[in-house]
């Protein structure tokens, strides 16, 4: 059997009920290119190593129920994560019930754990830059405070993305976050007539700060530079997909 997989886990003072972390690339059983803990079914890896990967990650976390896996499809939508025959068009799900396991899938993309201060409510979030841009981490915390009758506040972890140092994107995508709002511009650096380095990690803070979160912590991976710890889309383009986990245990 394959060595037990390892895990990053946060470093934030979250209630002593929250399990959060993200899975690195290795432990799992899938073959190159997807080698080897691959987590997305719909990336062109095996299904029946997808499946044991799953499994491996279960096992090795005693996971209390099967994560709540989403279609995503790089949007603003966050649902309740509830249980359903097929996965939901969505990339941002929350829970207050406990056992339920929120997840999302990334490599690149940047992975959000929220947790309310009180330990009642949990949500993970997929955001790469069409996410963020379009609302995705905001409407996730609104989703959160409409179903919560008490606001303790909430804390959030950054998890393993693309570094700044190396995401880079069109005059396009720096105009319309700029467009969005003029704080986005400190999250961009101009290398050339029409290319941005963008920080995705800033992005986030900006929007997790208007909605007035300042509990913010980070992992400050980079997915594309360190390629033994994580996938990456940019660096490899096909390629298999960490998971990003949170739930409360009472």
């Amino acid at each position: 059997m394959n060595n037990p997989a390892s895990f990053l886990y946060p470093e934030w003072p979250a209630p002593p009920n929250i399990r959060a972390l993200s899975t690195f690339r290795a432990g799992g059983v899938s073959k190159s290119p997807f080698n080897s803990l691959n987590l997305a079914a719909h990336v062109g890896d095996n299904l029946d190593s997808v499946v044991q990967n799953r499994a491996i990650i279960s096992r090795d976390l005693g996971l209390p129920t099967e994560p709540i896996w989403l279609e995503q499809i790089h949007s603003d939508r966050a649902i309740e994560a509830i249980y359903r025959p097929l996965p939901e068009q969505a990339d941002a799900s929350y829970t207050s019930k406990t056992g339920v396991v929120c997840a999302v899938l990334t490599a690149d993309c940047l992975p959000l754990l929220i947790c309310s201060k009180d330990g009642l409510q949990v949500a993970a979030v997929h955001a790469g830059w069409k996410g963020l841009l379009a609302g995705v981490v905001t409407n996730t915390i609104k989703a959160l405070q409409k179903a919560s009758s008490q606001n303790s506040g909430y804390m959030v972890w950054l998890g393993p993305a693309i570094g700044p140092k190396c995401f880079e994107v069109g005059a396009e995508v720096h105009e319309a976050f700029v467009r969005k709002h003029l704080r986005n511009e400190s999250a961009f650096i101009q290398v050339s007539k029409d290319k941005w380095l963008a920080d995705i990690y800033h992005l986030a803070r900006i929007e997790l700060t208007e909605m007035r979160i300042t509990d913010v912590y980070s992992s400050s991976a980079c997915t594309f530079t360190e390629n033994e710890l994580y996938y990456s889309y940019r660096r490899d383009s096909q390629t298999g997909r960490m998971a990003s986990l949170i739930w409360r245990e009472s």
